[in-house]
């Protein structure tokens, strides 16, 4: 892809001199380059490189918006494209009474480019396998383990967005990460499975510098001896008690509980795919306690390594920090130009899209817990009665995002301030102002990590996105725990 190639045919998609009544253009065009690696019990699962390269134009006529998309990247394409944009958008104005206002911003030209240290494909495919390869292979000769896994995955992506109100912005971003599971036992006997450095992997907007930060053999021994031990394990006690979450589980329940419920497309039911609507809605706003006045949340898609970081959204809105809960108060929302309008506060850069093929949705991007004052080791000090649990492996919510069951790899039992036995199917529950009010304390900043979730999945059409949470261990009050 040529540089006056994609300039010619972003000046065409967004050229609206011709089109009657367009008031407003956009135009990205998307190349992606992914890589996926893995490696099951000794053999290659996975070995795959993809490319998807096109365009998608999206025009404002009537009030209402037009989309239109292909696989073509040529100024006639991009015309036409257009063009077919305008008249989905006239039907859609005859269909519909609601009417778009999504304000002006100003035209940008600005590039950005995520900093790596190595480039991931100009890595050799061969070293990459082989080491995948390696950590399988020492996982599988651990004594005991019946199931064995290691995997990688790389992303760059190209993203150009041309506007009518003169933007032109250029971003290459880079997507790393990886992971290994060991598992045992199978059958009717059921079976363990127990993930490094969590669940499916870490991902981070980073280059192969971060596979190499992983470390992913420095945590074979554990995450061997913690499988084989949870084999053996007691289930998960039925109880009510204090419940403390390891920064990843705390990443999913973040995830879920205050990321979703606060995209405004969400709130407002022009979004119900995925979980439905929300409990959060803005006559609540700057009155609602979401949670004790610890809980401070905030949207930050600048955030260094966030698998949901970068410059520019698909609006051509500049990312930068923005309040979410302050003290446990809700103060803001996830949101669009149109729908920021809406509650009169501006567009904080969270409208994305999948791919050139997709309408751009309001998505989580790096969604931040700040760090508290406690360590995990006070926390677990300081809890008479309790559970600890890692690693998250189940979720479940209602459509309004109140009410919750979560579940993790790994629990271990609290008794008088000290860890004790290892539970098997650790799962709490609760509903979602009630249980962030009991946020008794949050992890200090050295224990502080951005999870990266490279799978979100929203709209309908479905789009998987790439998003993190920042967070630290986390301890609650009264948490009801079990099954």
């Amino acid at each position: 892809m040529s540089g006056p190639l994609i300039d010619k045919a972003g000046a065409a998609a967004v050229d609206v001199s011709s089109a009657s009544g367009v008031v407003y253009a956009d135009c990205r065009i998307v190349h992606l380059t992914a890589e996926e690696i893995s490696v099951q019990g000794g053999s290659p699962e996975k070995l795959a490189r993809s490319e998807s390269i096109g365009l998608g134009v999206r025009v404002l006529v009537d009030g209402c918006w037009g989309f239109a998309a292909a696989a073509e990247v040529t100024p006639e394409s991009a015309a036409a494209l257009r063009d077919r944009a305008v008249k989905i958008a006239r039907a859609s104005a005859k269909l519909t009474g609601e009417r778009v206002n999504p304000g002006k911003i100003e035209g940008i030209t600005a590039s950005f480019r995520t900093p790596i240290i190595k480039n991931p494909f100009e890595i050799p495919l061969k070293e990459k396998l082989a080491y995948a390869v390696h950590l399988d292979s020492t996982l599988r000769a651990v004594e005991g383990l019946t199931r064995t896994s290691a995997a990688m995955s790389f992303e760059r992506e190209l993203r150009y967005f041309f506007s009518s109100e003169g933007s032109r912005i250029e971003q290459e971003i880079f997507r790393s990460g990886g992971g290994i599971t060991a598992g045992v036992g199978g059958g009717h006997g059921g079976s363990i499975e127990r993930s490094y450095p969590t669940s499916g992997g870490q991902y981070e907007t980073a280059g192969y510098e971060l596979i190499e930060r992983l470390q992913l053999e420095a945590g074979i021994e554990q995450t061997a001896e913690e499988a084989q031990a949870l084999m053996q394990a007691e289930e998960c006690p039925q109880k009510t008690c204090t419940l403390i979450l390891s920064g990843d589980l705390v990443s999913l329940q973040l995830h879920e509980s205050i990321g979703h419920p606060l995209e405004l497309d969400r709130v407002y039911g022009s979004e119900r795919n995925f979980s439905g609507t929300s409990f959060a809605t803005p006559d609540r706003l700057g009155k609602l306690q979401y949670g004790s006045e610890i809980v401070n949340v905030f949207t930050d898609p600048t955030a260094p390594g966030g698998l949901g970081s970068f410059a520019y959204d698909d609006e051509g809105v500049p990312a930068a920090r923005s309040p979410l809960i302050e003290k446990g108060v809700l103060v803001g929302y996830l949101t669009s130009r149109e729908t920021a309008a809406r509650i009169g506060m501006k567009s904080n850069a969270s409208m994305r899209a999948k791919s050139w093929a997709y309408l751009p949705l309001i998505r989580m991007t790096n969604t931040i817990l700040a760090p508290g004052d406690k360590t995990l080791e006070q926390m677990i000090t300081e809890t008479d009665d309790g559970i600890f649990i890692q690693t998250p492996t189940s979720w479940s919510i209602d459509d309004r995002r109140e009410n919750f069951q979560l579940g993790g790899e790994i629990g271990r039992l609290i008794t008088g301030g000290k860890l004790g036995a290892i539970v098997k199917n650790p799962v709490y529950s609760g509903n979602t102002i009630e249980f962030w009010n009991s946020c008794t304390a949050i992890g200090t900043a050295a224990e502080h990590r951005i999870w990266g979730t490279p799978s979100c999945g929203k709209g309908q059409p479905g789009q998987t996105i790439a998003t993190a949470q920042g967070t630290s261990p986390a301890r609650f009050a009264n948490v009801k725990i079990g099954g």
